[in-house]
Parts: structure tokens; sequence; C-alpha cells
């Protein structure tokens, strides 16, 4: 019986094992593989959307926030319609569970400590693909919402707890730290190694390395910015001095270089979707 029991509890595991290693990618699967590669497009477009929001930002047009909240709602607004969404949604959680398994059962190529860093990476990912999709799904519900006042809520429901500034402290440390590491995978370039390039030439590999570079430095730049904002709202005790991507961004460009930087960032955002698409057709992992 327990030799039975055992076996039954193994079997899943040696066939989602030898799905992977059979397959394309460390996804669990092809149809997770293919809507994972969905995910990556979508994750894309909504990168390059919010580049577009934040050049309007620059020259003058500030009502439209940029975050992944306005983007989600100008795809809306551009006629994908409710299938559209529904499609990106799907997409994204596809990608989340294929970077669970890679972060479980990926990543052979590369053993010690670079495997661990990167499979830390595949879980992050895989969190950061499940909140657009939570974004995308409550725009399905409710219709658009702020992701500064959420933000902002967030902070303050944090600071009524009990050491409640120092948790929110922790939490913009946190955030600073990702940025640290995404500046880390930018100048190391280690996004590269989640990449089949075999077949792809000399060329085209620099032009995806290059933009995956400037791609992955204005992510990080723009998210140590709201990094700096929740450590504001801490030592100030005020929610109101927090913010998401559209107020990091709008912080961005009242600094002494201004729209022009607001613009750099733009570009490479702009990037970063350009790279996504790249990835979709080339990830291993």
């Amino acid at each position: 019986m327990i030799v039975w029991q055992r076996s039954g509890v193994l079997t899943p595991l040696r066939r989602l094992r030898r799905s992977v290693r059979a397959g394309r990618s460390d996804a669990p699967g092809p149809a997770i593989d293919v809507l994972g590669r969905v995910g990556l497009v979508s994750y894309g477009l909504v990168h390059l959307v919010v580049a577009w929001l934040a050049v309007q930002i620059a020259v003058g047009a500030p009502e439209r926030p940029a975050d992944a909240q306005g983007a989600v709602a100008e795809i809306a607004a551009s006629g994908v319609g409710v299938v559209g969404l529904v499609v990106v949604a799907v997409g994204l959680v596809a990608f989340a569970v294929w970077q669970l398994t890679a972060a479980w059962l990926g990543f052979r190529w590369v053993s010690g400590g670079e495997r661990r860093r990167k499979r830390v990476g595949a879980v992050a990912k895989a969190v950061a693909m499940l909140a657009l999709a939570g974004v995308t799904a409550t725009f399905l519900v409710s219709g658009r919402r702020s992701g500064d006042q959420g933000a902002r809520e967030a902070v303050a429901d944090v600071l009524v707890l009990p050491a409640g500034r120092l948790l929110v402290l922790l939490g913009g440390v946190v955030i600073g730290t990702v940025a640290v590491t995404m500046t880390y995978t930018g100048v190391r370039r280690t996004f590269m190694g989640d990449l089949d390039l075999r077949r792809v030439s000399v060329v085209v590999r620099r032009l995806i390395e290059a933009i995956g570079v400037l791609g992955h430095l204005a992510r990080a730049l723009a998210l140590a910015m709201v990094g700096v904002l929740v450590v504001t709202a801490a030592v100030a005790s005020d929610a109101g001095r927090a913010g998401g991507l559209d107020a990091a961004l709008r912080a961005l460009g009242e600094t002494p270089l201004g729209p022009a930087l607001l613009v750099v960032v733009a570009v490479g955002f702009g990037a970063f979707g350009l790279y996504c698409l790249a990835d979709a057709a080339l990830r291993r992992a």
C-alpha cells in the first residue's frame, strides 16, 4: 500500500518533468507554452502603451495615467473588446504558471547560484504577470482605476497597523532592492540566458541585447522612484505621498532634467516592450 501511495504521488511529478524536458521550453505542456507566449506579447504591448502615455505626460497631457491601469484602458479603447482582454488575462496567467514551473524544475542548462538566481527571478516574473492579469480582470469587472489610488490606499491601510510606518518603510526598501536586481540583470545581460539564440544571427542577437538592456534599466529607474515615494510616505506617515508607476514617472518629470528624462525612460519602456516580443518568440525558460 505504501509503495502504491508513493507511486501515486510521484507519477504526476514524473509526468510533469517528462513534459518539461520534452517540450520547447520549461512550460508544462504545449498549451501553456503557446498561451504563455501570448501573455508575453500582451506584457510587451502594455509596456509600449505605457511608453506612449509617458511621452504624453512629457509633452503636457497629464490627464492620462502612465501605468498598467492606463495602458489596459487604452488597449480596451482600441477596439479589442472583452474577448481581447480575456485573452490577455489568460495569457498572462499561463505565463505565470510557466514561470512557476521553471522556478521548480527548469533552468537545467545552468547550475548552482546562477540557477537559484534564475529561479527566484522566475517567481518574480510570475508575480508581475499575475498582478497585471489582476489589473486586467479588475478593469473587465469594474472599469478603469488609478494605480496611484490603489497604491495610496494600500499604504494607508498599512500605516494604521502597529509598526505600520516600519512595514511601509520595509516595503519601500524591498521595491528598491528589486530595482537594484533589475539593474544587475540589465547591466550583466543575464536575461539573454533565458532565450534560445541558436538560430538567430549575430546582428539580431545584438539588437535584442541592446533593447533588453535599455528596457531593464528604464524599468529599474521607474521602480526605484516608486520605492522612493513609498519610503517618503513612511517617513512622513502620509499615504498621500505614495504612488504607483504613474506618480513615479511624473516625479521624474519634475526633476531638473524634466521632460527629457521622462522621454528617455519612455523610450526605455518602449524598448522593453519590443524585447518582450522577441522574448515571446525565443524564450526557453
